[in-house]
C-alpha cells in the first residue's frame, strides 16, 4: 500500500532497548510474541498506544523502523477503532533503526518522535 507511511514505531522498556542495542534484534514483548507479531504504530498513532498500553510506565524508549526495509514482512491489519497498524512478522533488526531515543512528551501531551542524529 503506497498511501502507507514508511516508519513505524515501537515502545521498548529500557531493558528491550538495551537488548536491541546489544544483540542487533529484538524478538518482541511478550504481547508481540502471544499474538505472532510485534505490534508497531504510526507517528499518529504512537501517543494513543502509549497512553493505552503503557500508562504509568517510566524508561520508556520509542525505535523509528523502516517499514520497508523489512519487505513483505510488514502486514497492514486493522486493529483499534478499525485503524490500520502495522504489524512485523519477523524481527526488529538495528539496522533498520532510522532513529531512536528515551519516550519524551511535548507541552501538550503528545509523544515526541525520536530524531536521528
Amino acid at each position: 500500500m503506497s498511501d502507507m507511511p514508511l516508519t513505524a514505531y515501537k515502545v521498548l522498556t529500557a531493558e528491550q532497548m538495551t537488548a536491541l542495542e546489544r544483540d542487533g534484534h529484538f524478538a518482541g514483548a511478550p504481547v508481540d510474541i502471544a499474538d505472532g507479531y510485534i505490534h508497531l504504530s504510526t507517528a499518529a498513532q504512537l501517543t494513543e498506544t502509549v497512553d493505552k498500553h503503557f500508562g504509568g510506565q517510566a524508561d520508556l524508549h520509542v525505535a523509528a523502523i523502516d517499514l520497508a526495509a523489512h519487505g513483505d514482512k510488514v502486514k497492514w491489519e486493522a486493529s483499534r477503532g478499525g485503524q490500520s497498524f502495522p504489524h512485523l512478522y519477523g524481527e526488529v533488526l538495528l539496522e533498520t533503526v532510522v532513529a531512536y531515543g528515551p519516550l519524551e512528551r511535548g507541552d501538550d501531551g503528545t509523544v515526541k518522535l525520536p530524531i536521528a542524529g
